[in-house]
């Protein structure tokens, strides 16, 4: 079965009141790696979370492409252990022109390059204006990839990619192993979020996207949730270790 995760954001209620045990029930969840956020605002933290929950994190969100001190962010990621640090977001306005996009990627190219430099990597989470915007046949996202380098790397949201309207199995197909992560999340595919579910309940085809990748780990997420949020992660995580295979 491959590697599963979850990312804290999902949990960033409690997290924001109670770290460690955040982190614990994960941990008692069955969960073994967790992908944190911001985790150079309380690395520290974040340190003693995971040792005593047992549990590692070898990739996490921040946002490094818009910081001014992207060094001190690579250096929190170095002292969790970490080996892939993503950026989670880029607001839809930068992704207009080709132009745009080809800037970006500039400044994703450099960021990957000061991370190496400390055995990282370095990439980039979708929404799905990166595939909703589109020149001509293609969307934003290929143009982008076009512009980066090899190291780069890609953590793939297959929620917010079917909704921006990509056939995400194609896409992930397409991208191939650029594609070290992907975010597993499930709702209808409107893209409202206070629809999203455990795995395996929604609209989004998420047989044919993890089939489509199996070199990448899955990274259970909500961006919001109406029930218990850990039932909805354990109930997430007992579904790919039923149909993930």
């Amino acid at each position: 079965m491959p590697t599963t995760s979850v990312q804290l954001y999902s949990v960033r209620d409690v997290i924001a009141a109670d770290l460690e045990g955040a982190v614990a029930r994960l941990a008692e969840i069955g969960l073994e790696q967790v992908e944190p956020y911001a985790f150079h605002e309380r690395t520290q933290e974040y340190r003693r979370a995971f040792e005593a929950a047992g549990v590692t994190a070898p990739s996490g969100h921040a946002a490094v492409i818009n910081s001014a001190n992207p060094e001190a962010i690579f250096d929190a990621a170095a002292t969790l252990g970490m080996a892939t640090v993503i950026d989670p977001y880029i607001p839809a306005e930068h992704w207009q022109t080709t132009e745009q996009v080809a800037e970006l990627a500039d400044r994703v190219n450099q960021l990957a390059s000061l991370a190496a430099e400390r055995d990282l990597e370095f990439g980039y989470h979708n929404h799905n204006w990166e595939l909703s915007i589109r020149f001509e046949v293609r969307h934003a996202l290929d143009v982008f990839v076009d512009h980066l380098d090899p190291a780069v790397v890609l953590e793939v949201d297959t929620y917010w990619a079917q909704v921006g309207g990509a056939d995400t199995p194609a896409l992930l197909k397409a991208l191939g192993d650029r594609v070290r992560l992907i975010h597993v999340k499930d709702g209808t595919l409107d893209g409202d979020i206070n629809k999203q579910q455990p795995a395996g309940s929604g609209e989004v085809s998420l047989p044919a996207i993890l089939a489509a990748a199996p070199q990448a780990t899955r990274v259970i997420e909500f961006d919001a949730y109406g029930g218990d949020v850990f039932a909805g992660i354990a109930q997430s995580l007992a579904w790919l270790q039923e149909n993930d295979r």
